[in-house]
């Protein structure tokens, strides 16, 4: 989108995919230049005035990174553009604790933007207890485990021929996952302000789960 100019054009930056999907990536700033947050409420802001959010669409999603930092996906939660927040996490150490803060961000402007967490989406990695794990996480935070999403190198191989594994190998037990996940977003009706934990907290469960050893020198 940034490449396009003051003068762009809808048709320019808008595509249609598999089955209809309009598409748009709004890229983001100049590798350690500006702000990927402020890029994204930019972009929020151009469709808005070339017209884009039109009364045929179904759903709109923002697929933004969670940086807490920046702001890449506060932008568009304080300035009231999303209103249903799905964290998708995987089992491992690191990536509990950017959905931790993700939900810390999430809570500061639940009240001011409306905006509440419909559950976490874990985009599994094969770690040990990462169900049972990520159960226990989402019921910490006060939310629910909306949908575990199995592991399949079948993703890969979409990707690279460019493609959604749905348009890819629509009858593979994968490309069923999706649909399940898609319809339990649609079926969501449980939404809530999150209770993010704190340090102390979310290290007793990484502990109870074994994915911190209590004399590991490392500290998040």
């Amino acid at each position: 989108m940034r490449e396009e100019g003051d003068g762009v054009k809808l048709d320019r930056i808008l595509k249609e995919g598999y089955k209809g999907t309009r598409c748009v990536e709004s890229g983001g700033p100049e590798p350690g230049v500006g702000c990927a947050g402020r890029g994204i409420i930019t972009s929020i802001g151009l469709l808005e005035n070339l017209g884009a959010y039109t009364e045929d669409l179904d759903y709109v999603f923002y697929d933004v990174l969670g940086d807490v930092v920046c702001g890449g996906f506060a932008m568009p939660i304080r300035e009231g553009k999303a209103k249903e927040i799905y964290i998708v996490a995987s089992g491992e150490m690191m990536a509990l604790y950017a959905a931790n803060n993700i939900a810390k961000g999430v809570k500061r402007y639940a009240k001011t933007g409306g905006v509440r967490i419909g559950g976490i989406i874990c985009n599994s990695r094969n770690v040990d207890r990462e169900l049972d794990l990520l159960r226990a996480f989402s019921k910490e935070l006060g939310t629910k485990l909306l949908y575990y999403v199995p592991r399949d190198n079948i993703v890969q191989h979409a990707e690279i021929n460019r493609k959604t594994v749905i348009e890819y190998k629509p009858d593979s037990s994968q490309a069923n996952e999706y649909r399940n996940l898609a319809q339990a977003i649609i079926d969501n009706q449980d939404f809530t302000i999150p209770t993010p934990m704190d340090q102390e907290r979310l290290e007793e469960i990484l502990f109870e789960f074994g994915l911190m050893n209590i004399n590991d020198d490392y500290k998040i």
